[in-house]
């Protein structure tokens, strides 16, 4: 027996398939405009002011919710990415399946 590990197929073509960065792109953008607008929301007090006051220490309420819009942020744009790659996943299986 050889100790050569076996070449792995190229990976670029199964990305390329799935429209992966067409899919980050779109999640990106979904993501940054829900927690633009939560933030947004929160701290200009769009539907008026909020009935609980609390102290928030070292960054204060803006730096906050700055925060929590940034894991909004990311955490939408990972579940709209991964919800429109396995769409396309199953388009394509249901394309090959047909042929």
């Amino acid at each position: 027996m050889s100790e050569e590990i076996p070449d792995r197929p190229p990976q670029a073509g199964l990305v390329r398939a799935l429209r992966v960065k067409r899919n980050v792109s779109v999640g990106a953008g979904v993501g940054v405009a829900l927690a633009v607008g939560a933030y947004l929301a929160r701290v200009l007090e769009l539907f008026g002011p909020f009935a609980g006051t609390r102290e928030y220490p070292v960054l204060g309420a803006e730096g906050w919710f700055l925060l929590l819009a940034f894991v909004l942020a990311t955490s939408t744009a990972l579940l709209v990415a991964a919800a429109l790659t396995v769409r396309e996943a199953v388009r394509l299986s249901r394309e090959i399946a047909d042929e």
